[in-house]
């Protein structure tokens, strides 16, 4: 096809500012969250019209063949070993028989960002240029002299030369004509970028500044394009499925442990990369019993620092921005000496400051682990929080534990469930916000137009064949869950909304939704959660422990028979309320993120419909097609 182009990946580097990293994996196979870098830019460049990719490989070229004899695009790739080291320039002309075919686009191996190749790609051919430079501002490497009309004037210009500077992104268009530019041996590309221009080529650039962009060159940046990674996801964690020995493991801050590690029991991390095969247990630095390892990337074999990093990757409000969830509450980080505290910051309009704020003192009255009160400010709609640190249950979970902690743990939380639906509520006349917000038919029937309209009309575009149906069925829901006994519930006591810091001392978040109602909705919340599927025998003894437990604290007044009765209805309309809040934070908040949590949801709902599908046809109907 014409219109094809070839690409070309130069990965044949040492790697030099990133060891000792490289001195054991060459730098396009270091990991980003279980995938090589080079793996990233393979699938960023493959959607381009493309026909061949070319690599050159020198620095532990064994390891990247190896690799790619695995990769599934193997059959479209031509590897350019090189003896010795050919530079930027060399490599393409020890390539010229694969490039002089077609266009082509050039990607480095250590660069990753969010540049659109595809416009990059139609500038470039619809401005005649023979050379089109992807360009950005970025002063610690603005050394490209740049013309008003974006054309390139000079590399690395005199100081006082009065040019606009711009610094290359390492992406970059090329007509097959450049190839000529280029000698024999090793060489510069910059050079010949120079020479074209010389012999009157037309070498232009794309501006490409806002764009996200990082060379991981450098642990420190490496680190910071790893851990944006983990924010991109919505996460704080990531374990690679290999892992295990997660044994009475603290986490802390941002955590990676790729492939083949192996814990010992006690190991406690914070803000640190385990690259492939590290082993900890013995020889890391040992505090009180424990194998404390902070700031850092570990290998085997080799350990390098790094700095704490910042979250979301800028500073706000004087601190660190934090949180990844579907608030549109800013919280921030702010250092006071060794101690950490967190600032919360709502928009003028927010209904339920004054809320947070009652609750959190009722609450903490009455022994609810909620994050301390500081102090807060009601005209600015601020508050100052105890830092509960960034690993949810959902992120503690990650690494697989042991049945008896991972049991443990839950019963923790339905300890405190049952202290909320018992003790909390014995005194919730002391807090009339509390006391008068009931979760009744009118907020079950909201939720399901919530699932209606976000969910299955907003995310999936479904049509609904018997709406009247339908709404009979929500309506005889709705009234069947308001009938049961109410308590104070969390309302969504879901395994996000509980954080597990140092030491493992948990804290109940996004508690201001609270409300009276069944205490089985707080069971399906944590018990069914898409986040964390519990094994269902697990499920079975946390469910009668806390009938147990409440029929024991409530001295007989509790009906356990009751409760179970409440449990599906509670299941259906939490799953529901769970879809459309998927949907809403995906297609209107654009935290595309949550969708990863959608197949567990449906899966959930699609088991609960399917206990009482002679009860609810019409939403039975409609659930088996979202599932199909």
């Amino acid at each position: 096809m014409r219109d094809e182009i070839n690409i070309f990946i130069p990965a044949a580097g040492r790697g030099e500012r990133l060891r000792p990293v490289t001195d054991h994996i060459p730098k396009p196979l270091v990991p980003v969250l279980g995938k090589p870098v080079l793996q990233h830019i393979l699938e960023k460049v493959s959607a381009l019209p493309f026909k061949k990719i070319g690599i050159n490989i020198h620095h532990k070229k064994e390891a990247v063949e190896e690799w790619v004899s695995r990769c599934r695009l193997k059959d479209r790739i031509v590897l350019f070993p090189e003896e010795t080291m050919l530079g930027t320039g060399g490599a393409l002309r020890n390539a010229e028989g694969l490039l002089k075919e077609r266009t082509f686009v050039v990607h480095n191996s250590d660069v990753l960002s969010d540049i659109d190749i595809g416009r990059l790609l139609e500038h470039h051919r619809s401005s005649g240029n023979h050379v089109t430079l992807a360009v950005h501002d970025y002063p610690e490497f603005n050394n490209l002299s740049v013309s008003g009309q974006g054309l390139l004037r000079q590399v690395n210009p005199r100081a006082g030369a009065g040019a606009e500077l711009m610094a290359f992104t390492g992406v970059a268009v090329y007509e097959p004509e450049f190839l000529r530019f280029l000698p024999g041996g090793a060489s510069s590309v910059t050079d010949a970028w120079m020479s074209a221009l010389n012999a009157g080529c037309r070498i232009g650039t794309f501006d490409t500044t806002g764009c996200y962009w990082t060379d991981i060159g450098r642990p420190a940046a490496y680190a910071s394009a790893v851990f944006r990674a983990l924010r991109n996801d919505g996460e704080a964690v990531y374990i690679h499925p290999s892992v295990r020995g997660c044994t009475n493991i603290d986490l802390q801050g941002y955590v990676v442990i790729e492939s083949g590690c192996m814990l010992g029991r006690g190991v406690s991390l914070k803000n640190c990369i385990l690259l492939q095969g590290t082993c900890i247990g013995t020889g890391a630095e040992e505090v009180h019993g424990q194998h404390r390892l902070e700031n850092c990337i570990m290998g085997p074999g080799f350990r390098t620092d790094i700095s704490e990093p910042e979250p979301a990757g800028c500073r706000e409000g004087g601190g660190q921005l934090i949180g990844d969830g579907g608030s549109d509450r800013k919280f921030y980080r702010l250092r006071k000496g060794n101690e950490s505290v967190v600032l919360m910051q709502c928009s003028g309009d927010d209904p339920d400051f004054e809320r947070h704020m009652e609750y959190t003192r009722f609450f903490r009255r009455h022994s609810v682990p909620v994050p301390g009160l500081i102090k807060a400010d009601a005209g600015r709609k601020q508050a100052v929080f105890e830092d509960a640190g960034d690993i949810s249950l959902y992120s503690y979970l990650k690494c697989p534990r042991e049945e008896a902690e991972t049991e443990n743990i839950y019963r923790r939380v339905i300890d405190l469930m049952i202290m909320l639906h018992i003790d909390v509520t014995a005194q919730v006349q002391e807090c009339t916000l509390l006391r008068e917000r009931i979760f009744d038919y009118g907020h079950l029937r909201w939720e399901t137009d919530y699932f209606i309209s976000r969910f299955v009309k907003g995310l999936r575009n479904t049509v609904i064949e018997n709406p009247s149906g339908l709404e009979r069925e929500f309506h005889r829901l709705a009234l069947r869950v308001d009938s049961f006994p109410k308590a104070v519930i969390h309302r969504d006591l879901q395994s996000r909304n509980i954080m597990v810091m140092k030491g493992g001392e948990i804290r109940l978040i996004d508690f201001q939704g609270a409300r009276m109602g069944p205490p089985a909705y707080d069971a399906a919340s944590i018990l069914w959660d898409p986040y964390h599927r519990l094994q269902d025998d697990m499920r079975d003894r946390l469910i009668r422990y806390y009938i147990e437990e409440t029929s024991r604290r409530s001295e007989g007044t509790f009906d356990g028979d009751r409760f179970r009765d409440a449990l599906l209805p509670c299941r259906l309309q939490r799953h529901m309320q769970a879809l459309g809040a998927y949907g809403f934070l995906s297609s209107v908040k654009g935290k595309k993120y949550f969708l990863k949590h959608v197949p567990e949801a449906l899966r959930l709902l699609k088991e609960d419909i399917s206990q009482c599908s002679d009860d609810y046809p019409e939403l039975h109907k409609l659930i088996l097609t979202l599932a199909s």
